[in-house]
């Protein structure tokens, strides 16, 4: 099972992919409004990683899906404690008396 970080650009590309088919790269720079240096970069990695296979034709290149068994991930995050410093509560009968003095 592969794993894919959701909101990545790999995630946005498989999920076109598996509602339609076939797709060429044109159609997916079309849909997804990024330039076509991004996409190839993003379709070569997921070539290397075996999850889609590049059919060039002489005026066209279609993408093809190859495994459907991904898992989205959410990105892992990691929250920080939040200690709560409480500090010593002053009561009526322990704040200190006014003096009632002007001083110069």
């Amino acid at each position: 099972m592969i794993e894919i970080t959701v909101g990545t650009y790999e995630e946005q590309i498989i999920r076109i992919l598996q509602e339609k088919y076939p797709i060429t790269i044109e159609d997916l720079e079309k849909s997804l409004h990024l330039s076509r240096k991004t996409i190839d970069k993003t379709l070569y990695k997921l070539q290397i990683m075996g999850v889609i296979q590049l059919d060039p034709l002489p005026d066209k290149t279609y993408i093809r899906l190859l495994r459907n068994d991904f898992k989205f991930v959410q990105k892992k995050r990691q929250y920080k404690f939040i200690k709560h410093h409480r500090g010593k509560r002053i009561g009526i009968n322990d704040r200190e008396e006014e003096d009632n003095y002007m001083y110069y």
